[in-house]
């Protein structure tokens, strides 16, 4: 337990730091932009198509049970309501620790024990402001963008599905969708990707910062590092849910 408290502890730390340093010692705007490319450009059609298929799915799995009860139209109201509160965030949460987490803990881990780190330190610069504070603005802000693309890529699967594939009526799938869906709704699935976005390169970050053991440490640290990630939006999922909603 002991050393569980101490890894919190230095994960903490090293993420207050990078934000103290956000505000004191900023980096370069491209520094930023170029995690952000990295985070949200490159990531967007792996987003895409998992949202796509999910919400097609969702209205493939609700037809039958809609269609006993004459009403195909609440279809459209499912897609929405189920992506944008739930759907959109965490997937696209999990698609970005499996893509860009674990190379930034591959990254920052080589970096790590080739000394390239212990190099910016003799050279004066704070790898804690160039390397971490970047990439947490970076997902902080990249994962929401991403899941608002998730949540229109849904919807867009679902009404597919539901239109082109089942015949439901368009009109009504719309009308229902805006009917029965709030902007809260979408909202708070935003708030949940921008802490997603936070906890995930924050631990991300964390593993490969204090990466130890050579290489064979550089892929234990990324292995830790998505599974670590995954199990926190999954577990902070239950309780931003339980908050928001």
């Amino acid at each position: 337990m002991l050393k569980v408290f101490e890894e919190i502890g230095k994960a903490t730390l090293l993420t207050l730091w990078a934000i103290f340093f956000l505000f004191k010692n900023p980096p370069r705007l491209k520094h930023f932009i170029k995690q952000l490319t990295y985070l949200g450009a490159e990531t967007t059609p792996v987003v895409l198509i998992t949202s796509l298929f999910s919400g097609g799915v969702i209205a493939l799995q609700t037809y039958s049970t809609f269609h006993r009860f004459n009403a195909e139209f609440l279809i459209g109201a499912v897609v929405a309501l189920s992506m944008g509160r739930e759907l959109a965030p965490v997937l696209t949460a999990l698609m970005v620790i499996a893509r860009v987490g674990s190379a930034m803990t591959a990254q920052i881990g080589t970096m790590r024990i080739t000394e390239q780190i212990d190099a910016l330190e003799v050279m004066g610069m704070d790898p804690r402001s160039y390397l971490i504070t970047p990439r947490i603005v970076a997902g902080t802000l990249g994962v929401p963008m991403l899941t608002v693309l998730s949540n229109i890529a849904g919807i867009f699967g679902g009404w597919f599905v539901a239109v082109k594939l089942f015949g439901v009526n368009e009109y009504l799938f719309w009308e229902k969708m805006k009917d029965l869906t709030e902007l809260h709704d979408f909202l708070g699935g935003i708030y949940k990707a921008t802490f997603f976005g936070f906890i995930i390169t924050a631990v991300s970050c964390y593993f490969g910062f204090y990466t130890k053991g050579g290489t064979e440490g550089v892929g234990r640290a990324t292995t830790n590092s998505v599974v670590t990630s995954s199990m926190l939006v999954l577990i902070s999922d239950y309780f931003l849910t339980a908050i928001i909603f």
